[in-house]
């Protein structure tokens, strides 16, 4: 039956294969890594390199790694997406799908499936779930989204929300979600997904301030509504200011990296080594630029990096799960989306 809503919300994540399978996986990498924001080549290099090298090889480890993580549900991403979307359309009158950037559900079906149910929707706003800008992530869904819907003539307008990597709803959400892992004597550890260093300098609308001195990211600029660095390093000192966290009980690093080139760092595989060669044994790892727990922090930081840093000699290891459902992230996503209301 049709529903008279004149406005929809669209919940944007990363995605996932449709299996974990090896044919599957490497599909999905495909897609992937042949976004022209995610491996900036030219699309002759760029097409040798993801079909003809990194997939091939990829593919088969990638779907081991899928495998320890698959749940009943599926890919974990995609269930707590879902679940997401379900907290969300309790809470609100609003209509609520979900799209992936890569994998399904597409993009064109959020679309088609709102406006099916909803024939008079005047409206969609879209939430790009990447508290940071960064043209691999943010930029990419949002120009994506704008492609689909030009490509398909809706009817309706569209308005993103933001990179929320400041806001004090997500920043209070965030931390109330790592306080109750921190134990005593606990060192915390930021780790935050990498991205290269090209990238940055990419995004620099200044095209001079970036990655150009050792104070970039604490030097007030105009880039840093672009540079993701800055925004992770802005995330991490209002975290440990809201949580009253002192100057050497936290670090910040940065994971998987893909590629030879110089990417962010340090990186978490080398500090996971060096945290227990200072005496640090005992870590509480958070993953903030991931607001759904997925393949990177479930398979990478939880079982990898964990193993890493008991064999460098660390003694205690806890993975703080990414916020979910968590009913204060809900909160701050209803609030985003109606901000006049109470």
């Amino acid at each position: 039956m049709a529903s008279s809503a004149t406005r929809g919300v669209i919940l944007m994540n990363l995605g996932s294969p449709d299996s974990t399978s090896v044919p599957d996986v490497r599909k999905y990498l495909v897609e992937f890594l042949m976004d022209e924001r995610v491996i900036d080549k030219p699309y002759l290099l760029r097409a040798m390199l993801v079909k003809g090298i990194i997939s091939p090889f990829r593919a088969p480890k990638s779907a081991e790694a899928y495998q320890s993580i698959w749940t009943k549900e599926g890919s974990p991403l995609i269930a707590i997406t879902r679940h997401l979307r379900d907290a969300l359309a309790a809470s609100i009158t609003d209509p609520v799908e979900i799209s992936m950037r890569y994998g399904k559900p597409s993009m064109k079906e959020a679309y088609d499936r709102l406006i099916a149910a909803n024939p008079g929707l005047k409206e969609v706003v879209l939430l790009p779930l990447y508290p940071h800008y960064a043209m691999s992530s943010y930029e990419t869904a949002v120009v994506h989204a704008r492609a689909v819907y030009n490509e398909g003539k809706y009817g309706f307008n569209i308005r993103f929300i933001e990179p929320f990597y400041n806001d004090p709803l997500y920043i209070a959400a965030l931390a109330e979600s790592i306080k109750p892992n921190l134990k005593s004597g606990s060192h915390l550890l930021f780790s935050y997904h990498s991205i290269p260093e090209r990238h940055i300098e990419k995004s620099d609308i200044t095209g001079n301030h970036c990655l150009k001195s050792a104070g970039c990211c604490t030097t007030p600029s105009e880039a840093h509504k672009f540079c993701y660095r800055h925004q992770c390093l802005e995330t991490t000192r209002l975290v440990v200011e809201y949580l009253g966290i002192k100057e050497g009980d936290y670090s910040v690093s940065f994971q998987s990296k893909l590629g030879r080139s110089e990417w962010l760092k340090p990186s978490t595989t080398a500090t996971m080594s060096l945290l227990p060669a200072k005496g640090i044994k005992n870590i509480a790892v958070v993953c903030p630029a991931f607001v759904s727990d997925c393949l990177e922090t479930l398979e990478e930081v939880e079982i990898r990096e964990k193993e890493n840093f008991m064999a460098a000699g660390g003694e205690q290891y806890t993975f703080i799960p990414c916020m979910n459902i968590q009913p204060q992230w809900v909160a701050a996503i209803r609030t985003w989306l109606y901000p006049n209301t109470k």
